[in-house]
């Protein structure tokens, strides 16, 4: 397939010319380019990206070359025209991003705000929100969409972000270069209500053949996006989105589901995924997103230790919303429920006959201590052994060790035989998605719509896919009273967990759900 990582065509030369740089040359070099900063201050040269705060590619990526022995449910091949797709991705984002000659006449950097028509490149930025699943989840999608609009990713991640993944794209880099205008101001109301495409619509209604004119608009898809903003999904409005050199897109969700109701991208996306709709995340996330080395080291190390010897591997995520609402003895009865009843763990330690890792992901230490209790040891004909990599006991989502080892669960728990996750978790999403496990949902419905009925039970129900759920998609995406989508062509139906949230469900109705 050729995504192995190599060196940077600014180090090697090419491919077939293999040089020594000593001490004294790289000495010169750097001199040289320090030179031509001062002397030519618009002159971005690629060494100019690295000296900037933009890091070059990692020379190796072991978790790319070594995670198929890992994931056993991966999907090995892709299709024939989503891996020319990507390919052709790769040849664009070399020419045009941020390591190019290219990107010295399409970008600002050296203007401070005067953003080129781009020539024949185009860009997306994307600028993560919320918690690292939601910012794995609107990542994914944003990249989707610059392949169905020949945009070339990049992306705007602070130092919580910096160290979890290999660069993706061969001789390249995809991080937005540190002194990107406008950079500090992306999440600024200030700079919302000037570049918004939903304000934009709001004020003026553009259309494709609008004489109001720019370079840059900010497409804001955060959960809490206006009406305006949800316009965005609207054939209607792409063609005017078309002509706009750089984007600068703010997402926390899935939003997959919606770009295939649109009729704008429905040809292309049916050719990219021509036969099973149900692993587009599995797919393009597998692609997209390898663990950097640091991160491949923590898991590799733990599963190594822990998981690899059973001969069955569970993960169970575990994640509350609202403590007061489901108390951990709650939350502990029905999963314990839910793996019993379903035949994930055994009803007592006796009736074990084969050995189990189990894998218990969550933020807190409770649910680990009391799954222990009840299963580990040897039980039977067979050992039981439970473990937890980490418990940071609050989600601290702008810390960059949180992150770490937040990336780390997730892809432990990929590497499962059984998977079981709670509902309306982007966290159990990624995990199921990445390693393409089906999960079993543990769903808790809210107290307040059984106020007199002790004892309510939580739902455990087999997803029908390993798709994520799209958790607030605008009002006109949603399925008519047969549980189809009107744009969706059967594509798109409510999910198991959020009743008014989306996913992709490769055209099954809602009675086979």
């Amino acid at each position: 397939m050729g995504f192995g990582r190599r060196l940077p065509e600014f180090i090697t030369g090419s491919s077939s010319n293999k040089f020594t740089v000593t001490a004294a040359a790289a000495f010169i070099v750097l001199s040289l380019v320090l030179i031509a900063t001062v002397c030519s201050p618009i002159s971005y040269l690629p060494l100019k990206f690295a000296l900037s705060g933009t890091k070059p590619p990692e020379q190796t990526c072991e978790s790319r070359e070594q995670r198929s022995s890992y994931l056993k449910h991966r999907s090995p091949e892709l299709p024939p025209y989503l891996l020319s797709k990507l390919q052709e991705y790769e040849r664009r984002h070399r020419r045009c991003g941020p390591l190019s000659e290219s990107f010295n006449t399409t970008s600002p950097l050296g203007t401070h705000n005067d953003f080129s028509d781009g020539g024949d490149c185009k860009f997306v930025v994307y600028t993560p929100s919320q918690g690292l699943g939601n910012r794995i989840l609107g990542l994914t999608s944003t990249f989707l969409f610059a392949l169905l609009t020949d945009r070339v990713l990049l992306v705007d991640f602070s130092a919580d972000m910096d160290e979890l993944f290999c660069e993706p794209f061969p001789n390249s880099t995809w991080l937005l270069p540190g002194n990107f205008p406008f950079r500090s101001d992306f999440y600024g109301g200030w700079f919302r209500d000037v570049y918004s495409y939903g304000k934009l619509l709001e004020k003026k209604s553009p259309s494709s053949s609008s004489p109001w004119n720019s370079t840059l608009l900010q497409i804001f898809l955060d959960d809490k996006y206006s009406e305006y903003d949800k316009l965005f999904f609207k054939d209607e409005n792409q063609g005017f989105l078309e002509k706009i050199p750089w984007l600068v897109l703010i997402s926390d969700g899935y939003f997959i589901p919606c770009l295939f109701q649109m009729q704008t991208f429905r040809s292309e996306l049916e050719k990219l995924f021509p036969n099973n709709k149900s692993t587009v995340f599995h797919q393009l996330g597998n692609y997209l997103l390898a663990p950097s080395n640091q991160a491949w080291s923590l898991i590799t190390k733990f599963y190594d230790a822990h998981l690899a010897k059973a001969e069955q591997r569970i993960g169970i995520q575990i994640r509350v919303f609202d403590p007061q609402a489901t108390p951990t003895p709650v939350v502990m009865k029905q999963i314990l429920s839910c793996t019993e009843t379903r035949r994930i763990l055994p009803r007592s330690r006796q009736s074990n006959e084969t050995s189990k890792a189990v894998l218990v992901a969550s933020l807190s230490s409770e649910f680990y201590e009391g799954i222990k209790n009840r299963y580990g040891g040897r039980s039977g004909g067979g050992e039981i052994g439970v473990y937890q990599a980490s418990h940071e006991e609050t989600q601290q989502s702008y810390k960059s060790s949180h992150n770490m080892k937040a990336w780390a669960d997730m892809y432990l728990l990929s590497m499962s035989d059984v998977l079981v996750t709670s509902g309306m978790s982007t966290f159990g999403y990624v995990a199921a998605g990445i390693g393409g496990v089906r999960p079993w949902i543990v769903t808790f419905p809210d107290p307040k719509d059984h106020p007199d009925v002790p004892g309510w039970a939580a739902v455990c129900e087999r997803a029908v896919n390993v798709e994520p759920c799209f958790h607030f998609p605008p009002w006109f995406a949603y399925p008519d009273e047969q549980g189809t989508a009107s744009g969706g062509a059967g594509l798109v139906n409510r999910c198991e967990d959020v009743p008014w949230g989306l996913k992709l469900v490769d055209g099954l109705n809602k009675t086979e759900l």
